[in-house]
C-alpha cells in the first residue's frame, strides 16, 4: 500500500526501522519459547557416543561427540543441552549396562526410554554399523515418535530376578560337574549300573571306587569336591529365596503361581520374577509373544507358512513353562502337596487350576496320538500354559510400589546439580 507523503511519514526511512524492530521481538519471543532436543546415546562400558536430533522432522541431527559412561559426565552433558525452556528426551538400548542410567534420570525429572535391539526401525540393505550411526537413528526414531519402551522394573523386583537368575546359574552347575564326572568315568572305563544315577548308592559307589593310579583317584576327588561344593550353593540359594520371597511385593502373585501344577516356590518365584507386571499384556497372545512361544510366519498373499517358535524375549521364563508342563501327561488331580498350597487361596485360583489340568492333558492325548515329536508336544503345552499363567495373574490384586531410599539420597549433596535446573 502506497503511503501519503502529507502522513507524517519520512519516505523510505520509517518502515525499515519498523520492520527491523518487528523482527527484534519476533527473535525475542522464538529465544523463549518451548523446544525440545532428542538425543540418542548408544551405552558402552567405558565411553558413550551421544547424538542431538533438533525439534520438527526437518530438524538438525548432529553428533555431540563421545563421552565417559560414568554419571558424572551425564550430568555435565545435561547441564549443557538444558535450560530454561529446553525439554531433553533421552533414549538408549537395553544391554548389559542395565537401567541404572534410566533411574538417574527419573530421579532428575529427565524424560528417559530403553528400547529393545531388536525393535529399532532399520533400513534394509544398510552395510555399515558404527557407534555414531547407532546414536544417529536413535535420536531420529525417538524424534519420529517410531520407539517403544520396554518395561523397566523396579529396584527391589531386580534385584529379587537376580537372585532368582543366580539359582538358575548354581543350578547349571550342579548339572555341569555331574557332567564333567561321569564322562571322566567314561573316558576310564566305568559305568554304573544301578538303577539311578546321584541316588545314595550311587554316591557310595563313587567314593568307594578304585582307580588304577593315584592320579586318577585324586581326579575323582576333586570332582566330587566340585560337585559337593555346586550343590551347596544352590542350597544356600532356594533358602535366601525362601526367606525372601515372602517379604517381596510380589508374593501374592507368587502364591497365586503356586496353585497350579508343577509350579512350587522356585519355579512360581522364577515366573513372576521375569513377568513381572502381567497386566502390561493386553491379551495372552502378548505374554506368549514376549517369552518367544509363537511360531515364526512367512505369509504372502494366499500362501501362509509357519516355522520353528521365534525364541524372542525372555529364555528364563520359557524355560521354567517348559518344564512345569512335565506333569500333562498324567491324569489331572490334586495331589497333597498341591492342596496345601491352595490352602487359603481363592476360589478363582483353584478354578483356573483345574481348568488347566484338564485343558493339558486333553491337549497331550491329542497332540501325541498324532505322533508329533516330544520337544513339539511341550512347547504347544507351554503355549497353553502361558495363557492360563496370564489369566491367573490378572485375578491377584495390583500391589504398591515402595520406592527404596539409598543411604546417598538421604546426604546433604555436596554440589548443585545443573540437571535440577531442566524442565521436562
Amino acid at each position: 500500500m502506497l503511503v501519503p507523503v502529507d502522513a507524517g511519514y519520512s519516505t523510505g526511512v520509517e518502515p525499515i526501522r519498523m520492520e527491523a524492530a518487528i523482527n527484534q521481538t519476533t527473535k525475542c519471543e522464538d529465544k523463549h519459547m518451548n523446544t525440545d532436543k532428542y538425543v540418542g546415546l548408544d551405552v558402552h562400558k567405558v565411553d558413550t557416543q551421544v547424538v542431538i536430533a533438533d525439534d520438527g522432522r526437518t530438524g538438525e541431527v548432529r553428533h555431540y561427540g563421545k563421552i565417559s559412561s560414568d554419571l558424572h559426565a551425564m550430568e555435565r552433558l545435561v547441564g549443557k543441552l538444558g535450560g530454561p525452556g529446553v525439554t531433553l528426551h533421552f533414549v538408549y538400548e537395553a544391554g548389559p549396562t542395565g537401567f541404572v542410567l534410566y533411574r538417574w534420570f527419573q530421579r532428575h525429572g529427565i524424560d528417559c526410554i530403553v528400547v529393545a535391539p531388536t525393535k529399532i526401525p532399520q533400513a534394509k540393505g544398510v552395510r555399515q554399523k558404527t557407534n555414531r550411526r547407532d546414536a544417529e537413528q536413535l535420536a531420529r526414531s525417538l524424534r519420529a515418535g517410531e520407539l517403544e519402551p520396554i518395561h523397566v522394573p523396579n529396584e527391589i523386583d531386580e534385584a529379587f530376578r537376580d537372585l532368582t537368575r543366580a539359582r538358575s546359574h548354581a543350578s547349571r552347575d550342579v548339572k555341569r560337574a555331574k557332567q564333567r564326572l561321569k564322562s571322566f568315568l567314561l573316558r576310564q572305563g566305568y559305568h554304573y549300573s544301578g538303577n539311578a544315577n546321584w541316588t545314595e548308592a550311587h554316591r557310595r559307589y563313587l567314593r568307594e571306587l578304585v582307580m588304577p593310579t593315584p592320579v586318577l583317584k585324586a581326579v575323582l576327588e576333586e570332582y566330587l569336591l566340585a560337585i559337593t561344593a555346586a550343590e551347596e550353593r544352590l542350597q544356600r540359594m532356594e533358602e535366601l529365596i525362601a526367606t525372601e520371597a515372602p517379604q517381596w511385593r510380589l508374593y501374592p502373585a507368587v502364591r497365586a503361581l503356586m496353585c497350579l501344577r508343577g509350579f512350587d516356590l522356585i519355579a512360581a518365584s522364577l515366573l513372576v520374577a521375569e513377568i513381572n507386571d502381567v497386566r502390561r499384556f493386553a491379551h495372552p497372545r502378548g505374554l506368549m509373544a514376549y517369552l518367544g512361544l509363537v511360531p515364526h510366519e512367512f505369509s504372502t498373499g494366499d500362501d501362509r507358512r509357519l516355522g520353528a517358535i521365534t525364541k524372542a524375549g525372555n529364555a528364563q521364563a520359557r524355560w521354567i513353562l517348559v518344564e512345569a508342563v512335565q506333569h500333562a501327561s498324567l491324569p489331572p488331580k490334586v495331589s497333597e502337596h498341591l492342596a496345601r498350597r491352595q490352602e487359603g487361596q481363592p476360589e478363582v485360583y483353584r478354578k483356573i487350576s483345574w481348568s488347566m489340568q484338564n485343558r493339558l492333558y486333553q491337549r497331550h492325548w491329542h497332540l501325541t496320538h498324532r505322533r508329533l515329536m516330544p520337544a513339539k508336544v511341550k512347547v504347544a503345552l507351554a503355549r497353553e500354559l502361558c495363557g492360563f499363567v496370564w489369566d491367573l495373574l490378572r485375578q491377584v490384586p495390583l500391589p504398591k510400589i515402595k520406592t527404596p531410599v539409598s543411604r546417598s539420597a538421604t546426604r546433604r549433596p555436596t554440589r548443585t546439580s545443573k540437571a535440577d535446573v531442566v524442565s521436562c
